[in-house]
């Protein structure tokens, strides 16, 4: 892979391309002209990826001034949380200018609820940085992931780069895959614990979820966490759900999870996704919880919604 080829590129505003790498030699292939053309152009960069290959791009690359490093697999452990709190979130430390991102949201040993958040992540970004002068390459790791994943890949990227170039994708349709992935959430198991709420109940949504959260082995920081993103969630319903709703809770062999439904409707997809203005009004609940969660995964249609929160065991 070469850099660049203007005829695929924007001049201004947002490139968005999936990279499908085959092994760690290809990885840097691609990455590490992407990263040195940008600061040859004195563009800020950042290279967000998990821990393994941050590390091989980073001995590979080097320091250098304006050079930033997020090791995804802690930033964005939680897809819901990378477009607020490191794509938007690097982009605004860089006001007027343009940014350069390497950003792999999805690698093996991603669960299929994440993968489903990832491609709902990938899609957004479409919408949310069009706006934006930010060049963004987001690796795949072609040998090891899906097919399913690779074909969301071509699907929510309007330029593919792989072994054989750079071309514009045939399969780009990324309303499609957010369409495609806001389905009903799977039923959870039986029985689980429930409650239901008002406006004169969060301090039980608290101490109910407290309980829970502590029996099931979570460190006290985890558990003040998971109260802060449930307050949130059960607060949301109480002004915009119908004055309440009913909170589910229960255990996977990983994961402590917290559900929500109340009859609002939902019907931004990008709710959560970006951080408000800082003079604006309401919108920074469902961040905050993005940034506290290990996973949130939503489903709103105008007979309801639910938010449903994962927190690691």
């Amino acid at each position: 892979m070469t850099e660049p080829d203007t005829a695929v590129r924007p001049a201004g505003g947002l490139a968005h391309e999936g990279f499908f790498y085959g092994d760690p030699r290809h990885l840097l292939d691609g990455a590490v002209p992407f990263i040195e053309h940008g600061l040859a152009g004195g563009e800020p960069v950042l290279v967000a990826l998990p821990t393994a290959n941050l590390e091989l791009v980073r001995d590979a690359v080097g320091e250098a001034p304006g050079l930033y490093w997020t090791d995804m697999a802690e930033a964005g452990r939680n897809p819901g949380a990378i477009l607020p709190w490191v794509l938007q979130a690097f982009i605004d430390r860089h006001p007027g200018r343009r940014t350069r991102i390497v950003g792999e949201s999805v690698w093996s040993g991603r669960s299929l609820a994440e993968h489903r958040a990832c491609a709902q992540h990938e899609a957004l970004v479409n919408a949310a940085l069009a706006g934006h002068g930010v060049s963004l390459l987001c690796p795949y790791d072609a040998g090891r992931l899906d097919q399913t994943v690779l074909a969301d890949a071509c699907a929510t990227h309007p330029v593919i780069v792989d072994a054989d170039g750079r071309r514009p994708s045939n399969g780009f349709a990324p309303s499609d895959v957010v369409v495609r992935y806001d389905g009903p959430l799977p039923a959870p198991p039986d029985p689980v614990a429930a409650l239901r709420y008002g406006l004169d109940d969060l301090a039980d949504v608290r101490r109910f979820v407290a309980g829970h959260a502590e029996d099931a082995g979570l460190v006290a920081d985890r558990v003040a966490d998971l109260q802060i993103a449930v307050t949130e969630v059960a607060a949301n319903s109480v002004l915009h759900g119908g004055g309440g709703g009913t909170l589910r809770v229960w255990r996977t062999d990983d994961d402590l999870v917290c559900e929500f439904h109340d009859d609002g409707w939902l019907s931004n997809p990008l709710a959560g996704r970006l951080t408000p203005a800082r003079d604006g009004e309401g919108g920074r609940g469902l961040v905050i919880v993005h940034a506290l969660c290990d996973l949130v995964l939503l489903h709103s249609t105008a007979a309801g919604t639910t938010v449903r929160l994962h927190m690691r065991r």
